[in-house]
């Protein structure tokens, strides 16, 4: 058949069911400037005979069952297409490759314009040869297996306008080189392996509109420069180890749409220039250090669907000009400091308790499970002033009687009764989630739903009526010292806000109960991975727990106002989450330590000369 198509220019096989090989005689069609098979069921190795097809300009074999290596030659096919010279569409996304890219790969046409080859399990590095393909706009090598750097090479792609090598396992440093691909448009280096700085020169990139680096390991600041790039419209660099302040320069980038720096280590205040984003959709500060309050001129970000503020250190209240974003859907300032009444106009109306969850001092409608707020009068100015003096009065009087209970009740025995205790435990644990709320959570403390047993309780997994996961913490209290474990807990965890510390949602107590409501662990203990014959950490999983320990440690003793000694750290304790990031839990002896009180406690506390064997 093949013989009869010499003439033909064009042969379009999409979207069918055909399959079979892809036959070596289609070389005979020696016309043939454009070959379509995308999305069938063809198998079998990509016949080499392609390179044939001299006057071949577009090939695209899409969402097929390709191999890219004949098994009779251990041919390469990419290596015989170095003959097609006006080549300029290769497509070849989504077949099972499974090749290494050869460093032919850089002998291709130099007329490419478009190299797509994303899930096609492509091993091996990059070739420094990528740099040959001086004409090529658009390079997708995602979801593959590469590893080694981005090589610097890539300088020579003077054309380039979009460069995606997301889902690889690519480490190193990014190349100052990326910054002289002058026309790139997205740049996509998300889940690799890449550590260092993002290169303060990627400013002078400024025809980059997407910029995606999330699930690396950078680290140090956000450059300056980069908040120059005035027509950038989404920004993702998410899930790294960036610190430092978020420069004010931030709010130039007007034109942005998205912006996630969530699971970083920023600290510092929200600057106020970002209420100047009025196109942004979708803005995430989550999981940082961040501190003091959230900027009124949130209000002017009239475009805002979406703001994630959760797991920080933020106080002061809710301003009410969030109450203007119409378009807000999603809000979420949950596990931070908050205080004063919640908005409760405008889009306000439609959040729900799970947006303020773990900011004590917030009131409002009951429907959000927090306090009401004191109404406040809407007399006569001369009332509300009177009223006002009269507030303060009662205040100062407030004041110098808890002075002098203070006073007296340090005269008192250090030793409290257990009655006093139970009280104590009471004043300090919001009874925000009743026992046979728990008790149907977990379908009666069932053995089913067991995690694990301590030495002061058992753990349980429970799940409430909104379907959300929580590990129940339950202590026995039968056991000596277990009082003292509860309200050491609740003493500790209540002000601590770290990424990498198991998360206290909240408390149930009563005279014959105490329990921890946490945040649920799917992946078990570390202690579980290291001695497990079912499964098993990789060399980088086990360093990034190893950081995880360290950073959590490390806010323990110098990130909280008084130094804390966690007394127990072992791999039991040390619980991983679906992303496989480690947070240290149970800190039933935990010291909270004064400035005299270190050397104290300096000693072997829990398990006597405890020290976790390595993992053969």
């Amino acid at each position: 058949m093949g013989y009869k198509l010499q003439n033909i220019i064009k042969i379009s096989l999409n979207l069918n069911n055909l399959s079979g090989h892809v036959p070596s005689y289609i070389s005979n069609c020696s016309k043939l400037e454009g070959l379509f098979l995308e999305m069938n069921s063809f198998s079998g190795p990509i016949p080499n005979s392609l390179g044939e097809l001299k006057f071949l300009e577009e090939l695209t074999i899409f969402v097929n069952r390709l191999t890219g290596e004949s098994s009779s030659t251990g041919v390469n096919f990419l290596t015989s297409l170095a003959n097609c010279k006006y080549l300029r569409k290769l497509g070849i996304a989504v077949n099972p490759l499974n090749i290494v890219l050869p460093s032919s790969f850089g002998n291709l046409s130099n007329s490419l314009e478009l190299f797509v080859a994303f899930g096609c399990n492509l091993k091996g590095k990059i070739p420094n040869e990528v740099g040959n393909l001086s004409s090529l706009m658009q390079l997708d090598l995602s979801q593959n297996e590469l590893t080694g750097v981005v090589p610097r090479a890539i300088r020579g792609l003077n054309q380039l306008q979009m460069l995606n090598l997301g889902n690889n396992k690519l480490s190193g440093c990014l190349p100052n080189s990326i910054c002289n691909l002058k026309y790139l448009d997205s740049l996509n280096l998300s889940k690799n392996h890449i550590w260092g700085s993002i290169p303060e020169c990627m400013g002078n990139a400024t025809f980059l509109r997407e910029i995606y680096l999330p699930f690396n390991r950078l680290s140090f600041n956000i450059p300056s420069s980069l908040w120059k790039l005035k027509d950038l419209l989404k920004l993702d660099l998410s899930s790294n180890f960036l610190n430092g302040s978020l420069h004010p320069e931030i709010g130039n980038i007007k034109a942005a749409i998205y912006i996630n720096l969530s699971r970083n280590h920023f600290s510092g205040y929200i600057p106020t220039t970002i209420g100047g984003l009025q196109s942004l959709i979708n803005f995430s500060l989550a999981n940082n250090l961040l501190q003091g309050s959230i900027p009124d001129s949130f209000g002017s970000m009239i475009s805002l669907e979406y703001l994630d503020l959760s797991n920080n250190n933020l106080t002061g209240g809710i301003p009410r000009s969030l109450e203007k974003l119409h378009y807000l859907k999603g809000f979420n300032v949950s596990f931070n400091r908050l205080s004063g009444e919640i908005p409760s106009k405008g889009q306000f109306v439609n959040f729900t308790y799970q947006s303020f969850l773990s900011n004590e001092d917030l009131c409002g409608s009951p429907r959000l499970k927090v306090p009401l707020c004191n109404v406040h009068s809407n007399s006569h100015p001369f009332i509300r002033r009177a009223l006002r003096i009269v507030f303060i009065f009662m205040a100062m009087l407030i004041v110098g009687i808890s002075v002098i209970i203070l006073l007296l009740w340090k005269c008192k025995s250090k030793n409290s009764t257990a009655a006093n205790e139970v009280n104590f435990l009471q004043e300090i644990v919001p009874l925000r989630i009743s026992y046979y709320e728990l008790q149907r959570a977990t379908q009666g403390f069932s053995s089913n739903n067991l995690l694990g047993a301590g030495s002061f309780g058992s753990v349980y997994k429970g799940t409430f009526e909104n379907g959300l996961l929580f590990a129940v913490k339950v202590f026995n209290l039968q056991v000596e010292d277990a009082f003292k474990s509860f309200a050491t807990e609740c003493e500790v965890l209540r002000n601590l806000r770290h990424r990498n510390l198991t998360k206290v949602i909240s408390a149930c107590s009563n005279i014959d109960f105490k329990a921890l409501i946490l945040e649920y662990m799917p992946n078990g203990s570390l202690d579980n991975w290291l001695y497990s014959d079912r499964q098993s950490l990789q060399i980088m999983q086990r360093l990034n727990i190893m950081i995880d320990v360290a950073c959590a440690i490390d806010y323990l003793h110098h990130g909280y106002s008084s130094p804390i000694a966690h007394c127990d750290l072992k791999p039991t304790n040390v619980l991983i989450d679906e992303d496989m990031m480690g947070h240290v839990s149970d800190f039933g002896l935990a010291k909270l330590l004064g400035d005299d009180e270190s050397v104290a406690y300096t000693i072997t506390m829990a398990t006597i000369g405890y020290i976790a064997p390595c993992d053969d």
